[in-house]
């Protein structure tokens, strides 16, 4: 598909593209870049192995940039990436691309977008923006369940959230990796080290910069967020064992004296006077309740109950 820059993107024949001299945008199969490759003139031979695409970049050619996209899959984002290639002068952008994904953008951008001062620019910065713009919404989604899994852990739910944390850890970092590659790629643009860009219009990038490292920052920040919501679940499985283990400490001290009587008793010798008194057994009883009740208010006043 050949498009010409103008107010919004114009879909134009081959044949029409020849004829123009406006800057142009196009959107090839593989197998049409090789056919077509030499008709842009710009006297270069990318791998457009598909395949072979892992990382979004650009490089600087001596009379061409090329470079690649890897998108991950907002929907999946530990699944596989959607790749393709451009190749782009002063001149125009061409998209070699078998999954769709870059038709689709453009679709949108012609559905969604009119300039009053159009430019090659301007159709990067919104090619680039429309890869990025639903992701602020995405990471709030992540924030929220972060903050109902803090509530719930306050409240003292027992329900472990270490396996959705480590989803949430591994989502952010994958978006927070694409937004360091995304971030790479403006700059080479905002290099313009061959002056295919008007310096006016250098501005876009500029703008796209900031608006990636702004997602970075909150994924960094998101991603601290999860490892916080780890510790602070640790902690109050440390808290609820400490209670478990006083428990258990108070009520082994409050039978330590109760077994001590119990093994002087059980020794059963002939002249034990209280083996014989009818009241011994009573006070026995007597005593131990006595100590159970003294050690519970003891515990009490110390608050360790």
């Amino acid at each position: 598909m050949y498009y010409v820059i103008e107010d919004t993107l114009k879909k134009i024949s081959r044949e029409e593209l020849n004829k123009q001299k406006k800057q142009y945008v196009a959107v090839l199969t593989p197998d049409e870049w090789k056919t077509e490759r030499d008709s842009f003139e710009m006297g270069i031979d990318i791998d457009t192995d598909i395949l072979e695409i892992y990382t979004t970049k650009a490089e600087v050619n001596y009379d061409s940039l090329t470079g690649s996209f890897a998108i991950p899959d907002r929907n999946e984002l530990s699944g596989d990436d959607c790749t393709f290639a451009f190749a782009l002068d002063e001149k125009g952008m061409v998209f070699i691309d078998s999954t769709g994904r870059a038709e689709k953008i453009v679709e949108t951008i012609i559905r969604t977008k009119k300039w009053k001062l159009p430019s090659l620019e301007r159709f990067i910065y919104d090619f680039l923006d429309q890869i990025v713009k639903d992701d602020l919404r995405l990471m709030e989604k992540y924030e929220c369940e972060l903050d109902s899994m803090e509530q719930a852990i306050e409240e003292g739910n027992d329900k472990n959230p270490s396996g959705r944390l480590n989803e949430i850890r591994s989502d952010i970092r994958y978006l927070r990796i694409h937004y360091e590659q995304l971030m790479d790629l403006g700059q080479e643009f905002e290099e313009n080290e061959n002056n295919f860009f008007k310096q006016e219009n250098l501005r876009y990038f500029r703008l796209f910069l900031n608006r990636v490292a702004r997602l970075h920052d909150y994924s960094t920040s998101l991603q601290e967020y999860t490892m916080q919501l780890r510790d602070q679940y640790k902690a109050h499985l440390d808290i609820k064992q400490n209670r478990i283990m006083t428990v258990l400490t108070v009520v082994t001290t409050i039978f330590m004296p109760l077994t001590l009587i119990v093994g002087w008793y059980g020794m059963n010798f002939h002249y034990m006077p209280e083996l014989e008194w009818k009241w011994g057994y009573p006070l026995i009883i007597l005593i131990s309740v006595l100590i159970v009740a003294g050690s519970l208010l003891f515990f009490k006043k110390k608050k360790w109950l």
